[in-house]
């Protein structure tokens, strides 16, 4: 009986001690630079529950990564050491087995915390290594495509989707035993696979939809072309500049594109706040530690880059927010200026859970800076560095103090940077070469020195030179997306079955043999666009076979706009109109819910600066049946568009409208609402033309007077006549 009444005893305690451990929740965002959440200072980011835990627990205003890329630092994270000290040799991409045998998750489990986690997990591991050893929830949600189907066919995106196996994870936690549970997003990172601006690059939960459209997108804040021109030539021609292209490159497309990133931070917040509610309602709020944070800081286009990836702060630079609702007094609420880093968070996770850190471990336990207002500086300096995707990324390694910072980049003859973090936070001068800092410099060499040998000595030799990623502008900012072959054209539609490239609805789109082909049975309310993914167009050279069904409808899209807001696969913009049987339509320039037919097949035309279309001129007007292969010809330079069916001159139009004009867009192709029809599309192929050709000018191609207003769209009046051209 006594021995019973121990074991109880020592039951009860254990139990009561484990109870007494904190539970820790870890939201881990990817692409976040720290500027972009509202406590951290933009003037525009609605994260309401994220400021509040800032509000509420600590915010560190400096707060770093190691090296600035998805995997190695979620693999820092999870093991505790830098990518140089748990990467493989000669492979520092890959985790050596021996990194990777326990995470700081494993101590915890150990310890008797239950483990979860949902998200992005994107750690490259050990052949035969298995992430769901190590969780006892383990539930890997990635993007591409960032919108799940759903088993009642609806679309869920991965933001909520992460957030619900949280949800799920503490309503079945069980009661007196602490949890560790992870939440990696994949927003904020764009689907570099679709370049569409908006919607398709920076996907949203569509809670958000219509937040921040009416919000005015203040220019990158380092937006100098200069700063860009001062680069080395191996940064300027690198990723960070191919991206550049894809996503900040024309006011438009940074303005599309920043409001739907931003609706994307707002996404997570929203998710954020449902797991918080149901924390609170399970009870388990009081005892919970939240930690908020992200993989790598952004660009966001400033320096005129893309993605993360070099030295600079917008890089490195991340949020850190810790709210452990324990802490008391003047350590709530504070903003701590201190240099932490994501390699500190494993050591800090395990002594908030009262385990040893293991002496491998390379980060600090930054637990006082929570707790204790008057706790003093962890370190003076933190190392940085990068090696992934090495032969389009320039490696570089180097020390970052309160006051300097400097980096080699090792593939380029070790080219150095020094910049003064007290009079040139912006580092916009480079002091390498600078004899006034030769002390600092070579004080900042031995630090880097040192600290190399201390991780495990310097890098292994590049296999084969950088490669270049783009040219500079002008050269096609398109280009980037896809090599043209010697005549300069680019093949759109692959051989197969497969859709790659291309997003539409699978209802209304398929692909057989190399033909893209769309059909409807004459039940369709809205036209429905499948689109080209690889790039936006700008000025172009399209050719493609066409082959349409008696009484079909169809058009080629281009320099279009996404418009989620009637659907997610719907687009608006010019349209060489495809249409069987109606040579007056067919091959003619309309605008997809814009301002409609700009001229009819047969007609030359010139758009005022009002955006009245004028016939200038005409030429013959040919049929050409149904259920035959034609080739249509879509030429776009500048603000002239000229269409051709089989060779024959079908629209030439000059767009003299500046508001109502679009330079930029995607390309898609239409079914229409209607009758059923089927359209198929094959040999399409595009030559990309430089991104700078000069606008015509209506000085240079005068509106004769009395020519006649083009005929609109719609029933007309009785007696309508069309406008007669007077004069400017």
């Amino acid at each position: 009986m006594k021995n019973l009444f121990l074991s109880f005893l020592f039951l009860g305690l254990f139990l009561t001690s484990q109870a007494k451990k904190p539970n820790i929740v870890f939201f881990f965002t990817d692409d976040q630079t720290s500027s972009a959440l509202g406590c951290y200072g933009h003037p525009l980011a609605k994260t309401p529950n994220i400021d509040r835990l800032a509000n509420e627990g600590t915010r560190f205003e400096n707060a770093f990564v190691s090296q600035s890329i998805c995997w190695v630092s979620r693999t820092t994270i999870l093991t505790g050491l830098t990518g140089r000290s748990y990467g493989v040799p000669g492979n520092h991409d890959m985790a050596k087995p021996e990194a990777v045998e326990n995470l700081y998750v494993d101590y915890l489990k150990d310890a008797g915390y239950r483990t979860g986690f949902a998200g992005k997990w994107h750690a490259k591991m050990p052949k035969g290594w298995k992430a769901q050893d190590h969780f006892d929830e383990f539930h890997p949600i990635g993007r591409n495509p960032f919108y799940k189907k759903q088993e009642d066919g609806t679309l869920r995106h991965e933001t909520e989707l992460i957030v619900d196996r949280g949800i799920e994870f503490i309503k079945n936690q069980p009661k007196g035993k602490p949890f560790a549970v992870n939440m990696w997003f994949n927003a904020c990172h764009a689907e570099d696979g679709d370049r569409r601006p908006g919607i398709g690059h920076f996907p949203w939960p569509r809670a958000m939809d219509g937040m921040y459209e009416e919000d005015e997108i203040s220019p990158p804040r380092l937006n100098d072309p200069e700063i860009f021109e001062k680069q080395p030539d191996f940064l300027k021609t690198t990723i960070n500049r191919e991206r550049f292209f894809w996503r900040w490159n024309t006011d438009e497309r940074y303005r599309t594109n920043m409001r739907a990133y931003l609706r994307m931070v707002s996404g997570i917040d929203n998710a954020i706040g449902r797991f918080l509610k149901v924390l609170e309602e399970e009870g388990l709020a009081e005892n919970t530690i939240i930690v908020y944070t992200a993989d790598n800081g952004y660009h966001m286009g400033n320096r005129g880059f893309a993605g993360k990836w070099s030295h600079y702060e917008e890089s490195l630079r991340v949020p850190m927010v810790v709210y452990d609702p324990r802490v008391k007094g003047k350590a709530r609420g504070q903003v701590r200026q201190e240099s932490v880093l994501n390699l500190d968070l494993p050591s800090t996770f395990l002594s908030w859970a009262g385990v040893e850190i293991p002496q491998r471990y390379q980060g600090k336990n930054f637990e006082k800076l929570i707790a204790d207002p008057k706790a003093s500086h962890l370190r003076k300096y933190t190392f940085h560095e990068h090696f992934a995707v090495r032969h389009r990324i320039p490696a570089f390694e180097g020390m970052r103090g309160e006051r300097f910072k400097y980096v080699r980049y090792v593939d380029e003859n070790n080219y150095e940077f020094l910049h003064d973090l007290k009079t040139d936070p912006d580092e916009l001068i480079n002091l390498a070469s600078n004899p006034k800092y030769a002390k600092n410099l070579k004080e900042m060499r031995r630090l880097t020195d040192q600290r190399v040998e201390e991780l495990g000595g310097p890098l292994s030799p590049i296999k084969g030179p950088l490669s270049k990623s783009t040219d500079p502008h002008p050269v096609s900012a398109a280009k980037v997306a896809n090599q043209p072959g010697a005549d300069g054209f680019t093949s759109l539609i692959a051989p197969g079955n497969r859709l790659r490239n291309w997003s539409g609805d699978s209802k209304y789109w398929s692909k057989k043999d190399g033909v893209l082909i769309g059909q409807t049975d004459g039940t369709l309310k809205v036209n429905r666009f499948i689109t080209w993914k690889a790039a936006t167009v700008r000025n172009f050279d399209l050719r493609v076979k066409v082959r349409v069904t008696e009484g079909g409808n169809s058009g080629i899209q281009y320099r279009g706009t996404s418009r989620p807001d009637i659907g997610l696969d719907v687009v608006t913009g010019y349209q060489c109109d495809v249409v069987a049987n109606q040579s007056k339509y067919n091959g003619m320039l309309y605008e997809e819910r814009g301002r409609r037919i700009l001229s009819h097949s047969g007609e030359k035309v010139i758009v005022d600066h009002d955006g009245q279309p004028w016939v200038v001129g005409n030429f013959a007007v040919k049929e050409f049946k149904s259920g035959e292969w034609y080739e249509y010809r879509v030429l776009v330079e500048g603000n002239r568009h000229r269409h051709w069916i089989d060779a024959h001159p079908t629209a030439d139009l000059v767009d003299l409208h500046k508001e109502g004009r679009t330079m930029e867009g995607v390309l898609a192709m239409q079914v229409h609402k209607g009758p059923p029809m089927t359209i198929e599309f094959k040999e399409m192929r595009i030559k990309h033309l430089p991104d700078n050709l000069p606008l015509l000018q209506l000085k240079d191609h005068p509106i004769p007077k009395s020519s006649l207003g083009v005929r609109p769209q719609g029933k007309l009046p009785k007696n309508w006549k069309p406008p007669v051209y007077k004069g400017m």
